[in-house]
């Protein structure tokens, strides 16, 4: 078994539930279902968005979707965040001052099997991206992530509907994250990175 730092929640059955169910054969069966449930992020005083999620690693999934949206740039200027699991809400507080009613008004629903919505001018800055060019992955890398990643226990293997986003180091994966949404789990990774400084 591969040494996660972070793997998939699959014993947490608070992000899951059985349900009755019929099967193919037309027999009764207990199923389990993923629990997906709304979270509704503020920055500072300003609601952002409700996300529809599985719920775990609330922190990060609030500073990664954050960062990726171009409203959150330095760790650093985070004072607090609080998290209120009764009231489905997350609050990241800065110490600068911020209003981003003009980055809401524009929007735009990606595509992909879970909809997600980025705000903004976020695809201007995509395009002025460069990657660098040294950093090579083999085949055989990606062959032997792929093989570590998939025999890892995880809920789509146990509940299905679920997608999940891996950070890796060469042919080492570190940190499993999953979420209804694929989105999701890359903004965790993301709030990983950001808080860890990684």
């Amino acid at each position: 078994m591969t040494d996660f730092l972070i793997r998939p929640s699959v014993n947490n059955k608070s992000l899951f539930k059985y349900k009755n169910s019929i099967d193919e054969n037309g027999k009764k069966t207990i199923i389990p279902i993923i629990e997906e449930r709304p979270l509704t992020l503020y920055l500072n005083n300003q609601e952002i968005v409700t996300m529809m999620t599985i719920g775990d690693y609330p922190e990060y999934l609030a500073l990664g979707y954050l960062y990726n949206q171009g409203m959150l740039s330095d760790i650093n200027k985070v004072k607090k965040i609080e998290y209120h699991k009764d009231l489905r809400t997350i609050v990241v507080r800065t110490t600068d001052k911020t209003n981003y009613e003009k980055k809401l008004k524009k929007k735009v629903n990606t595509s992909g099997c879970a909809q997600g919505t980025v705000f903004g001018d976020l695809y201007n800055e995509i395009e002025e991206i460069v990657l660098n060019k040294n950093i090579k992955v083999t085949h055989q890398e990606l062959i032997e992530l792929s093989k570590k990643i998939n025999l890892e226990p995880s809920l789509y293997l146990k509940v299905g509907a679920i997608h999940g986003c891996v950070l890796c180091e060469g042919n080492k994966p570190l940190y499993y994250f999953e979420d209804v949404g694929r989105h999701n789990a890359v903004d965790k990774i993301a709030g990983l990175i950001l808080k860890k400084k990684y």
